[in-house]
């Protein structure tokens, strides 16, 4: 990013219990936080689903100013900045070190970071003015395969990814995009699988991914209403 306005995602947050994600992630909540290796995941009572994605800034008076020359109505909160995006719940905090959530599992078999996150839109053209134009994010893939049925954006944001997927027989329209689902990488998918079984998950085999050597998993329930899978066999972006 030219301006480095936005330096890595700091947490997202979702609907539900932070002992659904204790067994997910296999690391322990510490005052209803739980972090991984690259992003935190903060949690909302009586809703379900992925809310917001709030991202780490160095300076937030300066990511302020660029926002409201970028025409991207932000207020101010106790935190930090908060605007939507094309009705996306956006955040903006400052970045602070904080340590990963301790494992209550053998390391192999927990989540270490945060591969992607995923949004769906239903105008690509418009989610590359905004994320790319707006928010300064680095675009890196922009790739149509009629075999998915999607044309996927794939945005660099630290070591991670904010995936933007559009239908492609839906065409597009100005409707409003929305959060979907997250990928989480783990060092051992045939351990975090057997942990995830154990624990009573719907969790299906694990099967060769897109990206070479890669295998990937998808957990059917214990999300708190996120459509999940797990990478494993792949190096970080």
């Amino acid at each position: 990013m030219a301006d480095a306005m936005l330096a890595a995602l700091d947490h997202l947050v979702v609907g539900g219990s932070p002992a659904v994600y204790e067994t997910l992630l296999g690391r322990r909540a510490i005052d209803g936080h739980l972090r991984t290796e690259n992003v935190g995941v903060r949690f909302e009572a009586e809703s379900s689903g992925l809310r917001s994605m709030v991202f780490a800034t160095s300076d937030i008076d300066k990511a302020a100013t660029l926002l409201e020359r970028r025409a991207v109505p932000a207020t101010r909160t106790d935190g930090g900045l908060a605007f939507l995006g094309h009705s996306v719940a956006i955040g903006v905090v400052a970045k602070a070190d904080e340590a990963p959530s301790l494992f209550t599992a053998d390391a192999a078999s927990a989540v270490s970071s945060l591969d992607h996150v995923v949004v769906r839109t239903p105008n690509p053209e418009r989610a590359i003015a905004f994320y790319a134009g707006r928010l300064g994010l680095d675009l890196r893939l922009d790739r149509s395969n009629p075999k998915w049925g999607a044309r996927l954006l794939f945005f660099r944001c630290g070591d991670l990814v904010v995936e933007i997927a559009h239908d492609l027989k839906k065409g597009v329209s100005d409707e409003p995009d929305h959060l979907w689902g997250l990928s989480w990488r783990v060092p051992d998918i045939a351990a975090a699988h057997a942990r995830l079984k154990a624990a009573g998950l719907d969790v299906s085999e694990p099967r060769d991914g897109r990206r070479p050597g890669s295998q990937i998993c998808t957990v059917k329930n214990g999300t708190g209403g996120v459509p999940t899978i797990l990478i494993g066999g792949v190096g970080r972006w």
